[in-house]
């Protein structure tokens, strides 16, 4: 079926929710340590385009940035372009070895079928992108987004497996609220799936979110059948994210006043979580390499729900947040 081309929509600027300091200087530094590596002068999101006649996969969306380096030093110089275009792809069965990678920590250190949701995932091709450099020989995926409906691979191992450890590390306040999203809401509910390098330009985010819910949107026009239509019509989210904080009360006052109580490891989270309807924290078992500067930290997880109608709020935040200066 022929995918409908990006509608380029624009954005309110508005900021109805303040941003903690990490959050805005973590994209920041993710933003200075590529451009460190390669000088950004000019960057275009591209159009996609329909699958072509021999039913190659398209290129969803490219932000094709043209770079320079150059060194002035003594020892060395270099006076030339160096070229990236990331490109957002269908995902396709080429791609398992670099999303589950991607998703190796996903249920902490749960022995689950993974490589059975890393199936589900890139057998769903209408919704859902890797992140890629195009023409890459390696083929290596840098990033993940995609949602899959509860309800509809309910009877699915891994996906069993994924609502039980929701279940266990849940927490009593919100249990009976996951149950019904688990249970008799889990055909209107979206397993939200985002998963991506440290240090990807965060100038992708935006389209590589917009990209995801303007799919969801033409899925409940364009699939197939009407069950396939309804699968997409979802009114909640649910996340699994993963987040710092400090590992004591009074960790604050012993090291520095100026700590935050959470950072979060990546920037969407922080709105993801200022806009859910609940959520709860769990601990996390799988081994843990914290960069010096987040030594006074325990990374500790993270489950979300939020409303579709959200989305847009969130959409406008994501690309307010990753505009400021």
């Amino acid at each position: 079926m022929p995918r409908r081309p990006m509608r380029h929509r624009g954005l309110v600027i508005s900021r109805p929710l303040t941003f903690s300091q990490f959050a805005r200087q973590s994209a920041a530094r993710i933003a200075s340590v590529y451009t460190a590596k390669r000088q950004m002068h000019t960057a275009e999101v591209l159009q996609k385009s329909p699958p072509n006649s021999a039913g190659n996969k398209s290129v969803k969306n490219k932000l094709k940035a043209k770079k320079e380096q150059s060194e002035s030093s003594e020892e060395e110089e270099f006076d030339g372009n160096v070229q990236v275009d990331f490109a957002f792809f269908d995902p396709k069965a080429d791609d398992f070895h670099g999303v589950k990678t991607l998703l190796q920590t996903y249920l902490d250190d749960k022995e689950w079928d993974l490589s059975g949701f890393v199936d589900l995932i890139l057998e769903q091709t209408t919704v859902g992108s890797v992140v890629k450099i195009e023409d890459d020989e390696d083929n290596g995926i840098f990033a993940l987004v995609t949602a899959l409906n509860l309800g509809r691979y309910k009877d699915q191992k891994c996906m069993t497996e994924i609502k039980e450890f929701l279940l266990k590390v849940s927490q009593e306040d919100v249990i009976d609220d996951l149950r019904s999203l688990l249970g008799k809401e889990a055909h209107s509910v979206g397993l939200l799936v985002s998963q991506r390098v440290t240090n990807l330009a965060p100038q992708l985010l935006p389209p590589l979110y917009d990209g995801l819910f303007n799919e969801v949107s033409w899925a409940t026009e364009d699939e197939p059948t009407e069950e396939l239509k309804n699968s997409f019509r979802f009114k909640f989210y649910i996340i699994v994210a993963k987040f710092y904080k400090l590992k004591t009360a009074d960790q604050k006052r012993k090291h520095n006043v100026n700590e935050e109580a959470i950072i979060y490891l990546k920037p969407e989270d922080e709105i993801f979580h200022k806009l859910s309807s609940w959520s709860f924290e769990f601990s996390l078992n799988s081994p843990q390499i914290a960069p010096h500067e987040l030594r006074n930290y325990q990374q500790t997880g993270l489950v979300m729900s939020v409303k579709a109608d959200k989305i847009s709020t969130f959409q406008q935040q994501l690309q307010s947040l990753i505009e400021e200066p």
